[in-house]
């Protein structure tokens, strides 16, 4: 049976990837952007694919494209939350209003679109959200300080909704990329900071250097993750979190080794705060 997904951010990059792949298939796409013409660009005309103009900022333009959503197909299966965009610099670099820029998208304009749209699968008992995160969601790294804080919190949503959802027929997935060969290191996707403070030339300074050098050179293909997370929508029991790429794996296995070490290391002293009833 031909599932309908619901895709943001679907002019380019993985978001567009994940819609050719659904709509080869033969499930019904609806698309979503600010500018649905780019979607058409991008995408092509097909009877089962609906483009439609969505700033996911814009909470009432959320709902209404949902809504859209339910009167062309009748229902949305899976839930793709793919807009979003980085910000690269220290975390003292960033000014307000660009770390309140990257969370009115990353953040709560996830928050917007799932809102919209899960009142939809509740009625059905059905459906599959997809958030998709990053390998910086699950451990920070220097000059991503910000941007990775927007995807701990989707990372922490998506743990909260697989279990609340669960219950009521539905799942969660965070999908946890590393570097990919998208778009993501282009100006269109990412926001650099322009303050630059001396004090952090070898940290947050060293990964702007090698982020302007890896553009498009990134060991992850961002076609093998779009065929990849047909797998993931197929699965009678998907994961609540799928990492992709060997550098975001290596990245989890090494963090979680530092995290049971450091534990270890501190239990005695953790443990010691129990009330003695």
């Amino acid at each position: 049976m031909a599932k309908v997904w619901f895709i943001t951010g679907a002019s380019r990059g993985f978001g567009a990837l994940i819609a050719e792949q659904a709509l080869e298939r033969g499930d019904n796409v609806v698309a979503t952007a600010r500018d649905p013409a780019t979607v058409v660009n991008r995408l092509g005309a097909a009877p089962n694919l609906f483009a439609v103009a969505l700033d996911v900022t814009d909470e009432a333009q959320a709902r209404a494209a949902a809504e859209a959503a339910i009167a062309r197909f009748g229902r949305i299966d899976i839930l793709l939350n793919n807009a979003g965009f980085g910000l690269l610099g220290a975390v003292e670099e960033a000014t307000a209003q660009e770390i309140e820029r990257v969370y009115a998208t990353n953040v709560f304009g996830l928050l917007a679109v799932t809102r919209a749209v899960l009142p939809h699968m509740r009625r059905q008992r059905s459906g599959h959200v997809l958030n998709v995160s990053s390998i910086g969601g699950y451990a920070a790294s220097a000059g991503w300080g910000v941007y990775g804080s927007t995807k701990f919190a989707v990372e922490g949503l998506t743990e909260a909704l697989a279990l609340e959802l669960k219950p009521i027929g539905i799942r969660a997935t965070v999908i946890e990329p590393g570097f990919f060969r998208t778009d993501f290191l282009d100006a269109r996707s990412l926001s650099v900071s322009p303050t630059q403070i001396a004090d952090y030339a070898d940290t947050a300074g060293a990964m702007r250097s090698f982020a302007a050098g890896a553009n498009h050179a990134q060991p992850g293909d961002p076609a093998r993750l779009a065929r990849a997370l047909m797998t993931v929508v197929d699965a009678a029991d998907p994961p609540l979190r799928m990492p992709f790429g060997s550098d975001t794996v290596r990245r989890i296995e090494t963090k979680n080794a530092f995290v049971a070490e450091e534990l270890a290391r501190w239990r005695e002293l953790a443990v010691s705060t129990d009330a003695k009833v």
